[in-house]
């Protein structure tokens, strides 16, 4: 992507599975973009003074979709920028409905098992600790994708990309939403 220069006009959301890359991506795309990376759970915690963990068993998870709501309702309203979403912004109709009116929602879209290989050995995800977490996380991914298919746009996450080929491809896939990302020759 040497030789481009873009401006951004609305704010990117990453939705996808935990383990999707939203973070990692994320970073690499405000970064070539030179925009401002925020992180939706991130903002949370900072706010909370507290772990997203600790956040679920205290207050419950109806608890922390409310706050979501609210800090995903914020920073669509701020610079625009590269947002990632956790893994379940993007089920409430109250957040697509946010996120379409303000911004592009795209999905990093993996498969279950890049997810299982990138997810299997972290213990920071609350909805995997159960007796079975493979299983669990192929429920959750069966529950999930016709809600991210509700995204406007949609990235296919592959083992071989790195992190720079995969912000390439959402990127490219931005390019072709002139309304959302407007590009120029260095020339």
């Amino acid at each position: 992507m040497a030789g481009l220069r873009a401006r951004l006009k609305k704010t990117v959301v990453l939705v996808g599975m935990m383990g999707a890359g939203k973070t990692a991506v994320g970073k690499a795309l405000a970064a070539r973009l030179d925009v401002p990376f925020l992180d939706s759970d991130e903002e949370i915690v900072k706010a909370a003074d507290r772990p997203i963990p600790e956040i679920f068993e205290r207050d419950g998870e109806p608890f922390f979709r409310d706050r979501e709501t609210e800090v995903i309702k914020r920073l669509l309203h701020e610079e625009c920028g590269i947002l990632s979403t956790g893994g379940g912004a993007y089920l409430a109709e109250r957040n697509r409905v946010e996120i379409s009116a303000n911004g592009v929602a795209v999905w990093l879209r993996a498969d279950l098992d890049l997810l299982w290989a990138r997810v299997r050995h972290r213990n920071s995800r609350p909805l995997l600790q159960t007796s079975n977490p493979f299983e669990t996380l192929r429920d959750l991914y069966e529950a999930r994708d016709p809600f991210y298919a509700k995204a406007e746009l949609a990235v296919q996450c592959r083992a071989d990309y790195s992190i720079d080929q995969m912000a390439d491809q959402v990127v490219k896939t931005l390019q072709t939403r002139p309304d959302v990302l407007e590009t120029f020759d260095n020339d």
